[in-house]
């Protein structure tokens, strides 16, 4: 893997890039049932696919090295890519079938989903480790756990001096204590907070993000969905509620993986973390307000101004 000397990125993501296969159905079908469903339609998808398509279309310069089958599925979410904007350099082809979600949605919007991840569960320590230009370029680092464990942790090892790696920890699972060491910040919703606090989490928000500080991150982001979110610094030991939008919400999927790479962006841009949040926010509730994935996810022309936040009142307090 070559790069140039002026090839820098604000954001590297490393992760999963699914292709989601939606049927909507009148219910879902019970076991050795038939149903019958609507014409099956395809969307490009991953936690890193569509962390890197939400970077892009804000206008941040980013990578994405994650891996796809040699198929339509594998064709299909590189061009998505491609037209975002993110450089797939880093992505590589074969080992396996492009990952897949399978997904039935009936019509009050519940869905059963079954995921098959293929390629993504191929992506190794080695490819991390052959990336390394892609990391010595990269001012900010993203990562999720739809690749194997081992892989993480070989990229929490792989960042060069003065990179930030920003970790969502979705699906959760437990991570080493060197991983957990280098998230600055770790990012994680309410359900992920749980499962890695267990009988040690609290009953609110402040209280996980002071008892996820304790388990080593630098820094950790709690996301709270309609309240916004909240920042915990573990340099100042500071809580800090971020205010959410007012804004009716149509579609919530994706609308965490826009948030996180939002986040990632402004941190690589040198922004404090409260700032980067608060935009992220924003990124985040524009995203909530139109159907699908990365097909929501807005340009930065597209994010509502700071004037819209709720009042401070709206938050829950620290």
């Amino acid at each position: 893997m070559h790069l140039n000397d002026h090839d820098r990125y604000d954001l590297l993501v490393v992760g999963s890039a699914n292709a989601d296969l939606v049927v909507g159905v009148q219910r879902r079908p019970v076991p050795g049932e038939t149903v019958l469903g609507s014409d099956l339609a395809v969307h490009p998808g991953g936690k890193g696919g569509n962390q890197a398509v939400a970077a892009a279309r804000l206008g941040a310069r980013t990578a994405l090295l994650a891996r796809v089958g040699d198929d339509a599925h594998g064709r299909l979410l590189l061009e998505s890519q491609r037209e975002a904007g993110v450089d797939t350099t880093g992505v590589l082809v074969g080992g396996a079938p492009t990952g897949v979600a399978l997904i039935t949605v009936d019509p009050s919007g519940d869905n059963s989903i079954v995921v098959s991840p293929g390629a993504n569960a191929r992506l190794t320590p080695e490819d991390i480790r052959a990336a390394g230009p892609l990391f010595g370029a990269a001012r900010v680092v993203s990562v999720q756990l739809e690749i194997p464990l081992e892989t993480v942790a070989e990229v929490a090892g792989a960042m060069s001096p003065g990179t930030r790696l920003v970790l969502n920890p979705s699906p959760p699972a437990p991570l080493p204590d060197h991983v957990l060491a280098a998230c600055d910040p770790l990012v994680v919703n309410e359900h992920e907070a749980r499962y890695m606090l267990g009988e040690a989490a609290g009953t609110t928000p402040q209280e996980w993000a002071r008892a996820l500080l304790g388990l080593g991150p630098r820094s950790v982001v709690v996301t709270l969905g309609a309240a916004g979110a909240l920042v915990a610094d573990g340099r100042t030991g500071d809580v800090v509620p971020v205010p959410s939008l007012r804004v009716e919400a149509v579609d919530t999927t994706g609308a965490g993986d826009a948030f996180t790479a939002a986040l990632a962006w402004r941190l690589g841009l040198g922004e404090e973390l409260t700032d980067a949040a608060a935009f992220a926010v924003r990124v985040g509730a524009a995203a909530v307000t139109r159907q699908g994935a990365q097909a929501s996810f807005p340009t930065a022309d597209e994010v509502p101004a700071a004037e819209v936040v709720a009042t401070a009142e709206e938050v829950p307090a620290p």
